[in-house]
């Protein structure tokens, strides 16, 4: 997606700093530019060179209505579980640095469902970041558990980030790497992915 055009805050927004994490508000009057809208939230870039992840639910304050919300799944507890249900619902939860959602990007390292007798499914997650230390840890964590809860007769989720072994561009999905315009077929491994600009 290219950047929008400037967008003028009309009201305070709550965001969360990129790559940090760290929970904010931009003031009313804020002159922003959304880099992209994924997975039910927006990356935005203020005029000051900072990024930000802006929840669909705030996007009143970029002048959006909530039918400009940015497309997820339907519901998933409305299709029952199944394990095609959790790997569609992971699909749903993009990087908001790369406009690729994380099971593409290689983030899911692995994902096991345990039948929990009649009382339903637990969800076992190991998942990376593309970088060691990334503020957005907790936010993915969240977003994956949060997610993955609303599936049919999934009573538990457990997700735990893991950085062994390191998370390398080797792991993304050949389609991701197209759209980033990496080499399919190379073998170059690079710590650090082209972000969006």
């Amino acid at each position: 997606m290219a950047p929008s055009e400037p967008i003028k805050l009309s009201s305070e927004c709550p965001v969360l700093e990129i790559p940090s994490g760290v929970p904010s508000h931009l003031p009313a009057g804020s002159v922003v530019r959304i880099m992209q809208s994924l997975g039910g939230s927006y990356t935005i870039a203020s005029r000051m060179g900072g990024m930000y992840r802006v929840d669909a639910k705030d996007a009143g304050a970029l002048g959006l209505s909530a039918s400009a919300a940015p497309e997820v799944a339907a519901p998933a507890s409305q299709r029952g579980f199944s394990e095609e249900s959790v790997w569609k619902q992971l699909k749903t939860i993009y990087d908001p640095e790369i406009p690729v959602n994380i099971v593409d990007l290689g983030l899911i390292y692995s994902c096991v469902s345990t039948r929990l007798g009649d009382d339903g499914y637990r969800i076992d997650v190991k998942m990376a970041m593309t970088a060691p230390g990334c503020g957005m840890a907790n936010v993915l964590k969240a977003e994956v558990e949060s997610k993955l809860a609303q599936i049919a007769e999934v009573r538990d989720v457990r997700v735990e980030i893991v950085f062994d072994p390191p998370w390398s561009q080797s792991r993304m999905s050949d389609a991701a790497k197209l759209q980033l315009g990496l080499d399919v077929d190379s073998g170059t491994d690079s710590s650090s992915l082209p972000i969006v600009k």
